[in-house]
């Protein structure tokens, strides 16, 4: 890599760990600026797991007492997102490279519409359902198949998904989708790595980055409006689209 690469992977690091602290979609920022730099798309995809996962494990813990109290009935959504992601990620790898190409676009569109739409999307305070109902955990599993298979958007896709099948307060909810997505990327990282899809030196220099923007991202949180980091993450997600779309 050139000091110009590794500058921009870097930048391109940091601020997935900043927006996906304040708004999500850091996944946007690591898989364009893969791709941009010549990863083939299935590399890039695997890659970004890496370097989403530190952010997973780190909002997960944040959110250790709430999800204790309710581990029990998390247990059926744990279990089935581990499938789901297995599902997803061996998906993924039975593609080849110009195969998963043709249809990234339409998943960078399909994401970026999801994430433009999440202030409508947020779940509001509800009666509180069992987690491990059968809706719950018929709905989670397309949503851990995608996952483990692509991942932008994920987050709101499952807070959508958990907020109409379990109910209860954001912060329970939240708690359950940042544990959810954890599982989701671990598995998915191991079966990446088996599979000998990820680009290391890249990742190497992306997940530090990512950790102090994901620092970074609470100073930021004061400062900038969240609705404004949210739609330059869609203008970066449409600008991705139309590229995938005009270069396939």
């Amino acid at each position: 890599m050139t000091l110009a690469s590794i500058v921009f992977l870097f930048l391109a690091g940091f601020l997935s760990g900043a927006v996906n602290a304040i708004a999500g979609g850091g996944t946007f920022l690591t898989f364009g600026a893969m791709t941009l730099g010549g990863i083939p798309p299935i590399s890039a995809n695997a890659t970004s797991s890496i370097v989403q996962f530190p952010g997973y494990v780190t909002s997960t813990l944040a959110y250790w007492d709430e999800i204790s109290s309710r581990w029990r009935s998390a247990l059926a959504l744990a279990v089935v997102s581990v499938i789901g992601a297995i599902g997803g990620s061996l998906l993924l790898l039975s593609l080849d490279n110009p195969s998963f190409r043709a249809i990234v676009p339409w998943l960078l569109a399909a994401a970026t519409a999801v994430f433009a739409a999440g202030p409508w999307l947020k779940p509001k305070a509800s009666a509180e359902r069992p987690a491990n109902s059968l809706p719950s955990v018929a709905a989670q599993l397309p949503t851990a198949i995608y996952g483990g298979f692509f991942g932008a958007g994920m987050g709101i896709m499952m807070l959508a998904v958990l907020g109409l099948t379990t109910g209860g307060s954001y912060h329970h909810l939240n708690a359950l989708k940042n544990l959810l997505s954890m599982l989701i990327a671990a598995v998915a990282i191991v079966i990446f790595v088996g599979g000998g899809v990820i680009a290391w030196p890249e990742a190497i220099v992306m997940i530090p980055a990512g950790a102090l923007g994901g620092y970074a991202g609470v100073w930021m949180a004061r400062r900038v409006p969240q609705a404004v980091l949210r739609w330059c993450v869609v203008a970066v997600g449409t600008a991705l689209t139309a590229y995938y779309f005009v270069t396939g």
